[in-house]
């Protein structure tokens, strides 16, 4: 599987609804991908990408650091976030300038007006690695959505209902795409099914999600 091998440059952003609170936004974030990359590459130069451990001690697949003034953190301890790396004591990388403008475009495509994130999760999916089914509630505020920026090779994301046992829906992600949810989607239960082998001319064998919250 190769990215971007059949895209056009010039293909326009569209925008797909999957129910109440919850929008995909087609290629949002394409253009801006190459800058985007580049910083991620500076965050991680300074928080380093990291496979964080469960409080029920399971390795998670996909390797994650974080930017903002506050950082989200899983260890024996529990889930939580702070404003300090664990692995340094220092305090998280600021999240960049053109990462807030495109949370906040996004949010406000999709319908939520004002979101401005003092968090941004950054995983590294290499083949084989996934998300399961998870609720994002270790937030103070459940009033502002979640954005979830997918950068390189496609990936099925899981989108369900309030309850575990609700069907998720499948839909396909591709690079540059972006997913908000909130209002009464914003504790749905979602996650990615595991990535496959692939290549792509910005990422090679990675996908990137950039995951924006308002978190304080």
């Amino acid at each position: 599987m190769t990215g971007d091998l059949f895209e056009s440059e010039n293909e326009q952003p569209w925008a797909e609804s999957r129910g109440e609170g919850v929008v995909v936004l087609r290629r949002f974030a394409r253009a801006d991908a190459p800058r985007l990359l580049d910083d991620i590459q500076k965050i991680a130069s300074q928080a380093g990408f990291r496979i964080m451990i469960t409080p029920g001690g399971h390795q998670m697949s996909a390797a994650m650091t974080c930017a903002g003034d506050w950082g989200w953190v899983t260890d024996r301890k529990g889930y939580r976030y702070q404003h300090e790396d664990p692995q340094t004591g220092a305090p998280w990388p600021a999240i960049p300038e053109r990462f807030s403008q495109l949370a906040g475009r996004a949010a406000e495509e999709a319908g939520f007006s004002g979101f401005q994130p003092d968090a941004c999760l950054i995983n590294r999916y290499e083949p084989g690695a996934k998300m399961g089914l998870h609720q994002d509630r270790d937030e103070r505020d459940f009033s502002w959505p979640i954005v979830s920026v997918s950068l390189g090779l496609p990936i099925v994301f899981q989108m369900g209902g309030p309850k575990r046992s609700d069907k998720p829906e499948r839909i396909l992600l591709e690079h540059g795409d972006v997913v908000v949810w909130g209002g009464p989607a914003r504790l749905n239960y979602h996650g990615v099914l595991t990535l496959k082998k692939g290549n792509h001319a910005l990422t090679g064998p990675y996908r990137y999600n950039l995951t924006f919250r308002k978190a304080g």
